[in-house]
């Protein structure tokens, strides 16, 4: 009987292994910068995060926002709840508010590794709140307010928030329409790179970076 329970085990192994095989081998064709066994790495980590959620009785549809929010904060120290969810959002490609296996990996390739193109569109798309393709001002206004460290001062600090809009609008926005657009963005980054993460740190720096590939890519050497 042992023996049996046993060879199941290895039976449904084999099978869950094979699964994730193929379903590396169609992802990584769709992705630039993770080769197949580093996808299937992606995938087993994935797994266990859904298992980590499920609640008893309740079918996981996805990764849902709050334990993605707490690899966000966990791992690559993120705090501003605007920004994270601005990540999430990114990252949930068809909204249905969960992180399907194929979007954690097609987020995860430009997030960790992504090319300059490729961050500038993300991280456009996370400073962009309402999802009409602009950054508007009351949009810059809430992300800085809610991002910078403002010491205890006299003054209103929201005036010295308003201040620096309107430097900022100066800068970038270069058909003066009151609203950054894509091409507004793309433009004053590419003439000076700090401005990719003008609104708030969406990316990570590389020492987390190098921490999640260890944890997830150490399975290789296993």
């Amino acid at each position: 009987m042992k023996n049996k329970k046993i060879n199941k085990k290895l039976e449904m192994s084999a099978m869950n292994r094979k699964l994730i095989q193929a379903l590396a081998e169609t992802i990584c064709k769709k992705v630039e910068h993770f080769n197949k066994t580093e996808t299937e790495c992606l995938i087993r980590k994935y797994n266990v995060l859904l298992g980590e959620q499920v609640d008893p009785g309740r079918a996981a549809h996805g990764l849902e926002r709050g334990r993605f929010r707490g690899i966000l904060h966990n791992i690559f120290g993120m705090t501003d709840d605007m920004i994270m969810d601005g990540v999430f959002r990114t990252f949930d490609k068809d909204n249905d508010s969960f992180i399907s296996v194929e979007e954690w990996i097609e987020g995860l390739s430009v997030f960790l590794r992504g090319t300059l193109d490729e961050k500038i569109k993300y991280c456009f798309q996370v400073y962009d709140l309402n999802g009409d393709k602009f950054i508007a001002r009351e949009e810059m206004f809430h992300m800085l307010k809610n991002s910078l460290i403002r010491q205890p001062t006299e003054e209103d600090p929201d005036e010295g928030i308003k201040d620096l809009v309107d430097i900022t609008f100066k800068k970038m926005d270069y058909d003066h329409d009151g609203r950054l657009s894509f091409e507004d963005f793309e433009r004053a980054v590419r003439e000076e790179n700090l401005l990719l993460e003008a609104f708030g740190t969406c990316l990570p720096d590389s020492a987390s970076t190098e921490k999640f590939e260890q944890l997830v890519f150490q399975e290789q050497l296993e």
